[in-house]
């Protein structure tokens, strides 16, 4: 069973490993059709038209089956790689162990964001960027940039507080857990991670930056969180619901499965703790 554990408590070889089996998804033109995934998703979900990765109930059960996809190429390179997960309620400042030259590499240079040191540093000629939003092909980020502090514990406990998973218009006006922690109301929790990351993080192609991986393994794992906490309230809506994804309605790209299918991520994967 894969356990998926805090990056602040990987050993050197867990993060060797991790960044290793990413630089061969790199060279192997693997990983970059996660990146085109999630862009055509950003760019297609909108408020008023059909919406599944985001701004909707799905972006739970999305992401969760993004992030199985994308653990099963790198487990495809290694066996013993699982993905990790930043808890950025915790590990809150730009020197936090992630950010440090053995693993992520830290922020980008002020004139231009591009990140100097690191296995995705530019230099390193490992990690060029061909699916990007302009004509910059380098690994870019502006840490804490934007000037809004990472998320706290107790915000993010005054959102796992919800009892309601969503509710109607079920976009990025709804109420409940899922909006809130996706960040478009309250507190914002997502949201304000991808952006306090900034660079390619802000973007739609947000997978360039190997710290989305970590970010939404920690946003799935507070989901599993609420589910414990919340054994009375589950996915809504449930059917017959106009452009969102109903309980039981298969998700695009993939087809082949439901939200139902996907509730339990015990079936796949354990995390360290719970």
């Amino acid at each position: 069973m894969t356990v998926r554990k805090n990056q602040a408590d990987l050993t050197a070889d867990e993060k060797r490993r991790f960044v290793a089996a990413l630089l061969e998804l790199k060279r192997a033109g693997r990983y970059d059709t996660f990146v085109r995934t999630h862009n055509a998703f950003i760019l297609s979900d909108t408020d008023t038209a059909e919406r599944v990765g985001h701004r909707s109930p799905s972006f739970l059960p999305w992401h969760r089956r993004f992030l199985l996809e994308f653990e099963r190429a790198l487990q495809s390179v290694d066996a013993s790689v699982a993905l990790p997960y930043w808890d950025w309620s915790t590990d809150r400042t730009t020197r936090a162990a992630l950010w440090a030259p053995d693993f992520l590499g830290g922020t980008g240079r002020a004139v231009d964001g591009r990140v100097m040191e690191g296995p995705f540093a530019a230099s390193t000629g490992d990690w060029p960027i061909t699916v990007r939003v302009d004509a910059r092909a380098y690994l870019r980020r502006s840490l804490g940039g934007n000037g809004r502090p990472l998320p706290t514990a107790a915000e993010v406990d005054s959102v796992l507080a919800m009892s309601a998973y969503d509710m109607a218009p079920w976009n990025s006006l709804s109420d409940g857990f899922r909006n809130h922690l996706e960040g478009w109301r309250g507190v914002n929790l997502h949201n304000r991670v991808h952006v306090w990351v900034g660079g390619q993080m802000a973007t739609g192609v947000s997978p360039n930056d190997p710290v989305f991986w970590l970010h939404h393994a920690y946003v799935d794992k507070l989901w599993a969180e609420w589910q414990r906490r919340h054994p009375g309230s589950g996915y809504l809506p449930l059917a017959g619901t106009p452009d969102v994804v109903d309980r039981d309605e298969p998700m695009k790209p993939w087809n082949d499965s439901a939200p139902a299918d996907l509730l339990d991520h015990t079936a796949h994967y354990t995390f360290d703790t719970a």
